[in-house]
């Protein structure tokens, strides 16, 4: 494989931090010879420069990420023949109100929208979208540079569990038309009060037929929304956050259409992964993830950590972390956010357990807090985090990063708090916490050591002992004999959580294959939640 042709030598960029790499990419594409080549590339299609009409630009994004950050060029392109494609929703910080819609353009066009009612006839509303065009320059001899353009629109003031249809358009494409119509999506927010829900999870998705059969079968679901662990589409091939990574950021075209069935009704709520880490763009490599996804901007710093957020939907509050930041395992990003989101997660889990109305708090990251396949377990969470989700008595961990399905035993302490087998019921507040690794969404995957067999319903192998490794400060390896590996599945997979918020809170938590076949359940029941003794 031929190495990039980034400019810079490999020697230099094993000492450089995220920010120093994307400093000396901001200094080697310079403004010159970023507008020369965006102007070469939009320009055999007839336009150039940011989409016309536009409101703003990728936020966070440097001059080597968004090519024409200057005066827009004209738009020569007939709007009627340019179709929207990749939706895909998020929640803004409040899932009852806010919603946020997102889709791409293969070419500029002028003064993008939504149209947005709550019948598909009626569609009055319009809702002018924000422009973050995306420049990718050309990093190999075999790779062209790239223009890519995202819009965002942000829905407010929306009413508490109602349905609502949108349609994406822009001057020449009305989603409102009767030709049209047939592009109309839909999406549902939260409940103004807690009823049962359904919501899904993984991480580690990329491009593939498996991929898209997962999907589908999330679909059936009925999710209130999903939880992607990060690695997302794969881009970057190579993961490590260094700009010498293999990285063709045209897959994230066919990774947005491949997960549009889906996206375009379920919020699709994202962390980074180390996949994730595009150095390319911003100084921590986040401004492709800023220019694609928009996602609650209530974390400790929007600007620079967008993967750190949380949001409340019924009875459960969701956190979202980026371990980037506290990874001992791949340190590229390691302390980018100087300590402020692990300060930022003790506050809000301590706001989140003072809510007598939030039953289940559920956090999510990419790096495994335990697992015993391929990349073991992350030394650098656990140091980090590990002693905040004990003490503010977190329900569900859920990770990718290994390409399997693993799920612990209830785990206080470092150690078995409590057995979890197929089909049994625990207590945060008693046993411990349960971590499970989701990385079974699409990508290749791995398996777990000699001898370790796969153990799952209706086929089970219990295994006293596992001999695994967590990583260290020193990036090595420290070995691990460990009883806490429950159920193990080599093969695709996801997460289905139903939510209850009767007499008896809890969270039914199934793991299912992409055959829709049932591997795993278990469920959290806190001991403490009973309605009307609190």
């Amino acid at each position: 494989m031929d190495t990039p042709d980034v400019g810079i030598p490999e020697r230099l960029a094993a000492r450089l931090s995220m920010p120093e790499q994307h400093e000396y990419l901001r200094a080697k594409f310079s403004r010159r010879k970023v507008l020369a080549s965006s102007f070469a590339t939009v320009g055999a299609v007839g336009g150039a420069g940011l989409l016309a009409g536009s409101s703003g630009t990728a936020n966070g994004s440097s001059a080597a990420a968004v090519g024409t950050s200057g005066t827009p060029a004209p738009v020569g392109v007939d709007g009627r023949y340019v179709a929207p494609f990749g939706r895909h929703l998020a929640f803004g910080a409040d899932p009852k109100t806010q919603m946020r819609i997102s889709w791409q353009v293969p070419l500029a066009v002028k003064s993008p929208y939504v149209r947005v009612g709550t019948e598909p006839w009626e569609l009055g509303r319009k809702v002018e979208a924000e422009v973050r065009d995306l420049h990718t320059p050309s990093l190999s001899k075999k790779l062209p540079a790239v223009e890519q353009y995202y819009l965002h629109a942000a829905l407010d003031g929306l009413r508490p569990g109602t349905t609502y249809y949108y349609g994406v358009g822009h001057d020449g494409f009305d989603p409102a038309s009767p030709e049209r119509m047939a592009t109309l999506g839909t999406f549902r927010t939260a409940p103004a009060h807690p009823e049962k829900f359904v919501f899904t999870a993984f991480g580690d998705q990329g491009v593939s037929y498996h991929a898209l059969a997962n999907d589908q079968v999330i679909l059936g679901q009925n999710p209130s929304f999903h939880l992607h662990a990060g690695d997302i589409c794969y881009a970057d091939t190579t993961g490590h956050g260094k700009e010498t990574d293999t990285y063709d950021a045209r897959v994230w075209d066919t990774f947005l259409a491949q997960t549009e069935s889906v996206a375009k009704s379920v919020p699709w709520m994202v962390t980074t992964g180390n996949h994730d880490m595009e150095a390319w763009y911003s100084p921590n490599g986040y401004g492709g993830q800023r220019a694609r996804w928009s996602l609650p901007e209530n974390g400790p710093d929007p600007e620079n950590a967008p993967g750190v957020y949380s949001f409340r939907y019924g009875n459960v509050g969701v956190v979202a972390l980026d371990a980037n930041d506290v990874s001992y395992e791949i340190p590229a990003n390691k302390g980018y956010t100087d300590g402020k989101q692990t300060a930022w997660l003790d506050r809000r889990l301590r706001e989140l357990r003072a809510d007598d109305t939030v039953d289940f708090v559920v956090v999510f990251f990419h790096h495994c807090m335990y697992s015993t396949s391929t990349h073991a377990s992350d030394g650098g969470v656990r140091d980090a985090w590990l002693e905040l989700f004990t003490r503010h008595q977190v329900d569900l961990v859920v990770n990718g990063h290994n390409h399997v399905y693993e799920r612990t035993d209830a785990i206080k302490n470092g150690e078995v708090g409590k057995p979890v087998p197929v089909g049994a019921s625990t207590d945060p507040t008693r046993d411990g916490i349960v971590y499970v690794t989701a990385g079974g969404a699409g990508k290749d995957l791995y398996g777990f050591g000699p001898g370790v067999k796969d153990s799952y319903e209706g086929n089970v192998h219990d295994h006293e002992s596992i001999a695994t490794f967590h990583w260290t400060s020193s990036r090595r390896h420290d070995p691990d004999t460990v009883a806490w590996s429950r159920v193990r599945y080599t093969g695709f997979s996801f997460l289905a959580v139903e939510v209850t918020a009767d007499a008896r809170a809890r969270l039914s938590v199934s793991a299912l294959a992409e055959n829709g076949e049932r591997i795993d359940h278990f469920e959290v029941v806190r001991g403490t939640v009973v309605r009307g003794t609190r």
